[in-house]
């Protein structure tokens, strides 16, 4: 219940503005965002990467509708890519774009324009681009662009979501390719989505089998040691596989998982529109919210 009060609370505006009135929130939100600035991304990546953890950079916002946002949100994932140029980084430092960032609720074709231009800045890295998945109303736009952008980029990824029932079809669908599998955190209808969360974690190992079989690249995106367990005796020594964990989430597992030399990425979200995301993972464990209460308590 707590879980699905604090999903509608993150599309709400009269919500954003009193969570965003709390002094001390904005030193709750460091622990899940890097900063606001590109130079914070940067910063953050150069520190993982001096850990042995790889990156994948969001720069936050999502459902533009309007063209200027669109093309702000692109031109920010050009800069930050150029600006991680020349550390090297290569693949070990990529992007995560959602779409509807980009503009995807405007119009397919501006969203492919726009995550082409990312694509190619990512490539002159020798990196790649990751598309998050939102909502289930556009995950047929999402594959649709993704096929698009694989006929130049074909070692662009994407997300897909255990609890959407559709989701063993397309890992069955993709499971040549970078497919990161996670659980999801958006609130959808029971017509198209599991509701309990043992139904989710069933649907996530139906998936992640399906992905462990292909030719792909899994990208195992959970905190759940029961998860991440099965993961290991799924891979059986496969090379070709990565964990992947959120910023400011479980960084003593992270830690842990690369130093027994597993493949480790952080997925490190920056930039000002931060309160969506925010509530998202205060919804997707209790053990953020009491961690936000006590930040609040001065605890």
């Amino acid at each position: 219940m707590l879980g699905e009060v604090l999903l509608a609370a993150s599309r709400n505006k009269r919500a954003r503005r009193a969570v965003s009135r709390f002094p001390l929130t904005r030193r709750v939100v460091d622990r899940f965002v890097a900063g606001e600035q590109t130079i914070d991304a940067v910063t953050a990546t150069r520190r993982l990467a001096d850990l042995g953890l790889m990156s994948t950079i969001d720069h936050l916002g999502e459902e533009v509708r309007d063209t200027g946002a669109a093309v702000e949100t692109t031109k920010a994932y050009v800069r930050l890519l150029e600006a991680l140029r020349p550390l090297g980084f290569g693949d070990r430092a990529e992007v995560s774009v959602k779409l509807s960032a980009v503009g995807q609720a405007l119009d397919d074709g501006m969203a492919l324009d726009h995550a082409q231009r990312i694509c190619e800045a990512a490539r002159e890295n020798g990196s790649t681009v990751t598309l998050d998945m939102e909502d289930h109303t556009t995950v047929d736009s999402t594959l649709a662009i993704l096929r698009a952008l694989r006929t130049d980029f074909p070692d662009t990824g994407v997300a897909i979501q255990s609890y959407l029932f559709r989701s063993e079809a397309d890992c069955r669908d993709l499971r040549d390719s970078r497919v990161r599998l996670v659980k999801g955190a958006y609130d959808e209808p029971a017509s198209v989505a599991y509701q309990r969360g043992s139904e989710v974690d069933r649907a996530y190992v139906r998936c992640l089998k399906v992905l462990m079989s292909g030719t792909g690249y899994p990208m195992i995106a959970t905190h759940d040691d029961r998860l991440i367990t099965i993961a290991e005796t799924l891979a059986d020594g496969r090379p070709g596989y990565e964990f992947q964990m959120l910023y400011g989430i479980r960084t003593d597992k992270q830690l842990a998982l690369a130093r027994s030399g597993a493949n480790v990425r952080v997925y490190v979200p920056y930039g000002d529109d931060w309160y969506g995301y925010f509530m998202r993972r205060l919804a997707e464990r209790p053990a953020n919210v009491t961690f936000f209460l006590r930040s609040l308590g001065g605890k």
